[in-house]
């Protein structure tokens, strides 16, 4: 990896520099790989043809790159390339999982959807409006751990069931679900099964490879990618694709379900970034996990308490309270130093508390004093005793 992530930036007309925090928001967005940078702007500036144009060659390779992007992406997944839909990210990709499927729902007879208390915003607003309309919407617990039980799936599955909807890795506390125990527990039953793989994508491989999850929402800026574009993975059935319908009307791209010209450039990225993703994922991990244990290390004398199953936590998270100190107090103590967060980026300019901690029956101190720290391969030089040094300094 080629991005440097603590650098020296103009701070002045003058040109003087100051030393940028180093930045630990990987679950926010990621900076984008230098590689895939290159990528885009080849696209951008050169090949900038609409893939949709069939009568000249500046079309052709647009489309050529296009065609290969969604190999990528799918291999990823081990999915057929024209089961993969571009969108703008994960988000829209939730939105036409979930509310693609309302017309199926109606038309079978099967209202009822299973998800969690610990997604997204980008998944519970879609579902809250299939409630609105007349739809059951069964919102599991976690335990104390953070995780949903596949037991907790099984019970609630009913004959009327339509859909269940389960993050892979939770964005704030980093951990993983038993994605593949519960689709072991869909084996017999006929709801489709998404995933919301905006933080696993890339990362968990093997998790995300089950041929029992119908759909897959991702985002590029997650991997190494810009903002602004992502896909939704729609397996079939034997012959059978999701019977989703299209949330937006115009022109028939992308499958029917998401009109609109392709930004040929976006895609580039994305599939450049999937397959580096897929090709360095073990050494990514490897790397994370070791700064996982120095920065561990480094908190431990804090007695801090890790919010979230250790045990089930992705190598490039971490979610953690320290005793006495208030999140929003510790993230203006060091902002000059790290750059960190105290939960989703989506929901950051509020100061209401975490409900993913809230449903996972945290206290109102630990979850007021939750901080959130996310990284990368290409992370480097944390300032982890400094990091320690100012927390202490707050009690």
């Amino acid at each position: 990896m080629t991005v440097t992530i603590a650098t020296d930036k103009p701070s002045d007309p003058a040109g003087q520099s100051s030393l940028r925090p180093v930045y630990l928001d990987f679950n926010a967005t990621t900076p984008v790989d230098e590689r895939v940078a290159k990528e885009v702007m080849a696209y951008l500036s050169y090949e900038f043809g609409n893939a949709g144009s069939r009568t000249h060659t500046y079309g052709q390779v647009a489309k050529e790159r296009v065609h290969r992007a969604r190999a990528e992406v799918a291999a990823v997944v081990s999915a057929k390339s024209d089961e993969v839909v571009f969108t703008s990210g994960a988000t829209e990709s939730n939105n036409i999982a979930i509310l693609g499927l309302e017309s199926h729902g109606i038309a079978t007879s099967k209202r009822h959807i299973i998800s969690t208390q610990i997604e997204h915003k980008a998944v519970l607003e879609p579902l809250e409006v299939l409630r609105k309309r007349g739809f059951d919407v069964e919102l599991l617990p976690p335990n104390k751990g953070g995780w949903v039980s596949a037991d907790r799936v099984e019970a609630a599955v009913r004959e009327d069931t339509l859909l269940v909807s389960v993050m892979a890795v939770n964005n704030e506390t980093g951990v993983i679900q038993p994605v593949n125990e519960i689709a072991s527990v869909l084996a017999n039953h006929e709801a489709y099964f998404h995933v919301d793989a905006a933080q696993a994508f890339g990362k968990l491989i093997d998790l995300l490879r089950e041929p029992r999850i119908d759909l897959i929402s991702l985002s590029g800026h997650k991997i190494g990618a810009p903002k602004g574009i992502g896909a939704l993975i729609a397996r079939r059935r034997g012959f059978k694709r999701p019977p989703l319908e299209p949330l937006m009307y115009g022109g028939g791209q992308e499958r029917g379900l998401r009109p609109g010209t392709l930004p040929v450039a976006l895609v580039a990225g994305l599939g450049l970034a999937a397959k580096l993703a897929a090709e360095e994922s073990a050494e990514r991990t490897r790397v994370c996990q070791d700064t996982k244990r120095e920065l561990l290390d480094a908190l431990e004398p804090l007695g801090i308490a890790l919010n979230g199953d250790p045990s089930r936590t992705i190598a490039s998270a971490l979610n953690f309270s320290v005793p006495g100190i208030d999140s929003e107090a510790a993230i203006v103590a060091l902002k000059d130093v790290v750059a960190i967060s105290n939960g989703s980026a989506c929901t950051s300019q509020s100061y209401e508390p975490s409900h993913v901690l809230t449903a996972a029956g945290l206290s109102d101190d630990r979850i007021a004093g939750a901080l959130r720290v996310s990284w990368g391969a290409e992370t480097n030089d944390v300032p982890l005793a400094e990091m320690a040094r100012r927390l202490a300094s707050l009690r």
